[in-house]
């Protein structure tokens, strides 16, 4: 959009490549001991004409590195982009005082619930749903599953998450095993939430297969089914992810998941499985291609662009 970017972090991923030059200040990450420097956050942030905050000022995880970032940045053109505010989890629900606000900053949100949640709390924001790519790179649906020890005749059902309690692994491999295929978990069990699911795993009926995948392209080639029985989410991109690469999947009934469907994604239910039963004997093409339309149309990262730019351009910030 014209921008020249810089990225400013607590830190950054050994390998990983940023567009834009980058800098660390201590205090910001996550795990780290002490606040930030005023100075030091103050002068990284000096010569900048809009500062986007991704989520820190949000999910109370760092909440001293959010009020330092809140007070560098009053009266200054902000971007606040809200993934997790406090009050949608239950450990963090006597938090009150995140989301900061100022009248000089714009608040996005991924999705309506959270929006109108904003509203009731006197702030004022706007949506942009996540984007992705509407014409993903093609995995190896072969390589991945010789890897994974898979044969052609399994019904392989992938679950592409972290490993929380959030996110149902309990029914997800029931899922899996009523329908007689054999569960894969991508991500690494968090928060604590090791010991819990080293005998959801062991205790399953269905084989078990917890090893990450090549690339994430690979994760939907290799793929059969995609399962998101999840509680709760603020968005939930595998199963979007799964529709742009024409996979079915099985979604549980959280809030944005409706959100989301109202846009016209069709993903059968957690709580009945005699529809994609169905499905997986007959399968229909013309569902996956219906899913791909809807997911291209309305989560493309030009969909999402074009919605930046223009609350960039209400505010006055494009170059």
């Amino acid at each position: 959009m014209g921008f020249d970017v810089h990225w400013v972090a607590g830190g950054f991923e050994p390998g990983w490549h940023a567009n834009g030059a980058t800098t660390v200040v201590p205090g910001l990450g996550i795990d780290d001991d002490g606040p930030p420097d005023p100075s030091e956050l103050a002068t990284a942030l000096a010569g900048a004409d809009l500062v986007v905050v991704e989520n820190l000022c949000t999910i109370p995880l760092n909440p001293v590195a959010a009020h330092a970032v809140a007070e560098v940045l009053r009266g200054r053109p902000a971007v606040l982009h809200h993934h997790d505010p406090p009050w949608q989890r239950e450990r963090f629900a006597h938090v009150t005082d995140l989301p900061p606000d100022d009248p000089a900053w714009r608040h996005v949100t991924i999705n309506d619930l959270t929006r109108l949640q904003m509203a009731d709390r006197g702030i004022a924001a706007a949506v942009i749903h996540n984007g992705f790519d509407p014409d993903p790179p093609p995995g190896d649906r072969t390589r991945t599953r010789a890897d994974l020890g898979v044969d052609d005749d399994t019904l392989l059902v992938a679950h592409p998450v972290r490993a929380i309690p959030r996110k149902d692994v309990g029914r997800a491999t029931e899922i899996t095993a009523e329908l007689g295929g054999t569960y894969w978990l991508l991500g690494p069990a968090e928060d604590g939430f090791g010991p819990e699911l080293d005998h959801l795993l062991a205790d399953a009926a269905c084989p078990v297969l917890w090893e990450p995948a090549p690339t994430r392209s690979d994760i939907y080639a290799a793929a059969d089914l995609v399962v998101f029985p999840s509680t709760w989410e603020g968005f939930g991109n595998p199963p979007v992810e799964a529709a742009l690469f024409r996979r079915p999947a099985v979604v549980g009934d959280y809030p944005v998941a409706d959100e989301l469907r109202a846009l016209g994604l069709e993903w059968f239910p957690a709580d009945d499985l005699g529809p994609v039963r169905a499905w997986l004997a007959e399968p229909d093409p013309a569902l996956l291609d219906r899913n791909w339309e809807v997911a291209a149309r309305e989560l493309s990262l030009d969909r999402m662009a074009d919605r930046l730019r223009t609350l960039l351009d209400e505010a006055g910030w494009l170059p």
